[in-house]
């Protein structure tokens, strides 16, 4: 075992260091131990993540119970529930970022031998994996958990329906105590949003990917099997220390081809392929939009979830979770059953496992030979509008091309009020710029927008446009993460009042429908406008980040 520990704790010069950790509690026999540090994201921001001390417990015990020591440490997390739709969201992006140092300078600065990792809420699940990519030291994700459904009027509700009840009561399509007890119902407990949003969709990813134990990404967060993946988890990373099996072994090419396959077939995020590219990124393997697209056109969408379907991550956890979607997917070759995983094993290894009951006879999970779509949800456009491309999710969206009048806005709020007070027409295209990861400063998804237009009943005659981002629970023909951004100079920022904008999914394009000619009068004439914030940490973050396209990373290798 490589245990970097010893540089701290062996010798006589380490007096000190020693006498520090007896003040904790340790023992000579503990400090002769492997260290693992566990690090959680818990905090009260978040119902997310208001557990993840407690189950950080429950994987200290089975670390003590290996034979190594266990050091449990704390990082933040951003509730994006809760900054979304006002100045809080520039933080959320950033967050990410901050997380993996802040993971990295814990590691460094006490040099522990092994990493576990718990999070829950969107920026905290790529952000814990990103760190253990970077260190590269024998690490294990464990996901903290979906909340469980709420339940009004008899059906299952999530926080997408609290969103999306704002822009129904805005037009009197509810009462305000409908409104009230959507509110009041629909977060019951502890645990990410239910839906196929960003949380469990990196949840799912983290399993693909095999960073994280079989089996663990679907028990909801107060579920006892939880408290049961922490404490093996716990257990098994002594023999990742054994056999020195480490994240890059694992975040091989043929594993983000899994995790994009996976992200296709469920319909998840398009928060994931940004997050996808940050954490090949770390694993220094080059990944790029045309992998995706490549990937996309051979998945069938099997998933039938939420924000664009029915179900919820509880739903898939009835019927079987990751590994039954995984075996799906392995029995028509369209994963690489190969490759390593945290458990020492190939993922065909891991698979074999497990023993699943037959749950073919389920809504959740169609068969691979009559799917919702033939060819992936998360799909990437380029064109005169995105020349680094954009990206759409169109699990939630019937429509596969659109042809509308911009209506242009350089902020969020300013399209929020207009959607309020009723100025967005059938046929328009929403557009939102100066608001991607230097513009804003911190790229902030847009569901209160685009909640709110679904909620005013326009989500299959108006589309959105925007160098933003858009929360997991997004749905309707909104285009994200357009490159380059308005900030940097890109097309977006030449749009005009009533220009003709081209979305086309089945062509992979998104076009802006002016002349040439026009287009480089009005980029002679355009103007950068002022930074937008005096933040201290969002300035740090304008002047590091990259591209959306290459997923907007400060460390760009």
């Amino acid at each position: 075992m490589r245990i970097s520990s010893r540089n701290v704790v062996e010798g006589i010069t380490r007096s000190p260091q020693r006498a520090m950790y007896k003040a904790m509690g340790l023992s000579d026999i503990d400090l002769e131990k492997p260290f693992v540090g566990i690090c959680h994201t818990g905090n009260e921001a978040t119902p997310c993540n208001i557990h993840l001390g407690e189950l950080a417990l429950h994987v200290k015990k089975g670390v003590t119970e290996s034979g190594l020591t266990p050091r449990q440490f704390s990082t933040i997390a951003v509730s994006d529930g809760i900054a979304m739709g006002h100045q809080g969201m520039k933080a959320s992006l950033v967050s990410r970022e901050i997380i993996a140092d802040s993971i990295e300078l814990m590691i460094r600065a006490h040099q522990y031998d092994s990493l576990i990792g718990i999070a829950g809420c969107d920026k905290s699940l790529p952000g814990t994996m990103m760190a253990m990519a970077r260190l590269n030291i024998p690490s294990i994700f464990i996901y903290g958990g979906t909340i469980m459904p709420g339940i009004y009027n008899g059906k299952q509700i999530t926080i997408q329906d609290v969103y999306e009840a704002v822009g129904s009561y805005n037009n009197k399509k509810i009462t305000m105590d409908e409104l009230k007890n959507i509110e009041n119902y629909a977060c019951p407990s502890a645990g990410s949003c239910g839906g196929m949003f960003t949380a469990n969709t990196m949840a799912v990813i983290s399993e693909t990917l095999g960073l994280a134990l079989p089996g663990s990404a679907s028990p909801p967060a107060e579920d006892e099997r939880r408290k049961e993946i922490c404490y093996h988890s716990g257990k098994i990373i002594k023999k990742s220390l054994e056999n020195d099996i480490k994240p890059r072994d694992i975040l091989t090419f043929e594993a983000f081809e899994n995790a994009i396959t996976v992200l296709n077939a469920i319909g998840g995020s398009t928060n994931a392929i940004l997050h996808l590219l940050a954490i090949a990124n770390e694993s220094r393997i080059k990944l790029n939009y045309d992998d995706f697209e490549t990937i996309r056109k051979k998945t069938p969408h099997i998933a039938d979830m939420k924000p664009g379907g029915n179900y919820l991550m509880l739903d898939l956890d009835k019927i079987g979770g990751v590994p039954n979607l995984l075996k799906k997917l392995q029995n028509k070759k369209l994963i690489n059953e190969n490759v390593l995983t945290i458990t020492g094993n190939t993922l065909k290894q891991d698979l074999d496992s497990i023993k699943t009951l037959s749950y073919e006879k389920n809504n959740v999970l169609r068969s691979l030979d009559a799917p919702i779509h033939k060819s992936g949800t998360a799909v990437i456009l380029k064109g005169s509008l995105a020349t680094e491309g954009a990206v759409i999710k169109i699990s939630g969206t019937t429509k596969n091309r659109f042809i509308g009048h911009a209506k242009v806005f350089d902020n969020e709020e300013d399209a929020f009020s207009a959607v309020l007070d009723n100025k967005i027409s059938s046929g328009d295209v929403v557009v939102i710029r100066y608001e991607g990861p230097k513009g804003g400063p911190g790229m902030r998804e847009m569901l209160s927008v685009t909640a709110a237009l679904v909620g005013s009943g326009l989500s299959d005659t108006v589309a959105l446009v925007t160098d933003g981002r858009f929360s997991g629970a997004t749905r309707g023909l909104m285009v994200g993460h357009v490159a380059p951004e308005a900030f940097v100079g890109g097309n977006i920022a030449y749009v005009k009042d009533n220009d003709k904008i081209e979305i086309d999914i089945n062509k992979n394009k998104l076009n802006l429908l002016i002349s040439k000619e026009k287009l480089n009068k009005r980029k002679e004439e355009w103007n950068r406008p002022k930074i937008n914030s005096t933040s201290p940490v969002l300035l740090k973050y304008l002047l590091l980040v990259g591209s959306a396209s290459r997923g907007a990373v400060t460390n760009p290798i």
